[in-house]
Order: C-alpha cells, then structure tokens, then sequence
C-alpha cells in the first residue's frame, strides 16, 4: 500500500474517532468542525430508511435537539476501519431516560473528503 493511501485511510479514521469524542461531550459545534458545508447525515429513524439531512444547518439542528432530548446519549466503538475515503465504525449506543436504562448497537458509514465527514450514514440492529 502506498504511504498516501495509507495516509488517506489514516486521516478518515482519525477523522472519525474525534468526531466520536465530540458526540461523547455532547459537543455539537466541535462535531460540525469536522464536516464539511455540504455533508449529509443518513439517521436511523424512523424504520426502515431513516430521514436524510442535508447541510451544514440541518445536521447541526439535528444534533442539537438529539442532545437536549438524549442528555445521556454515548457512544462506545466497537470496531472502525478504513478504505480509502471510507471509514466504517461499529458502535454501541447508550442511552438512560425518564424510564430506563437502554442500548442498541449499529454501524456508520462515513466518507471523508479533504478531512472533513461528508457523509454520515447510520444503520442499527433490530
């Protein structure tokens, strides 16, 4: 493998675990630093396709009401990897409100273009 594509599947990843760590602190201005003005963000509901979200302020309005209704919302990676543009994560989800304590797990498909995630498409189990 040569050291540029190397490079490329290096800075995806790296790309995505800060992105992970901002979800973490519920940090959605560091979250949106790290995509681009033209990202989208493929949601996990409602079933079976999800909503899609285009731009900068609609995936930044998302996030901001997903944190306000999920204050305890976590993410644990279970596995990522890299090709290329591509970084693919597998996740488990955590989360505890008013009535009790929940999680499920799914994967991301992320693509990075010029170190920036411009798409985000999350799949869950179940």
């Amino acid at each position: 493998m040569s050291p540029t594509r190397m490079a490329k599947i290096e800075t995806a990843i790296r790309v995505v675990l800060e992105f992970n760590d901002s979800f973490n602190r519920h940090d959605v201005a560091g979250m949106m630093q790290l995509m681009s003005d033209d990202c989208v963000f493929e949601n996990t509901s409602p079933a079976p396709d999800g909503t899609v979200y285009s731009g900068k302020e609609a995936v930044t309005q998302f996030w901001q009401d997903f944190f306000r209704e999920s204050p305890h919302a976590h993410i644990e990676i279970e596995e990522i990897f890299g090709f290329g543009r591509r970084c693919i994560m597998r996740w488990k989800y955590t989360w505890v409100d008013t009535k009790e304590k929940g999680h499920v797990r799914g994967v991301d498909i992320f693509q990075v273009r010029d170190g920036f995630i411009c798409e985000k498409f999350s799949y869950v189990k179940g």
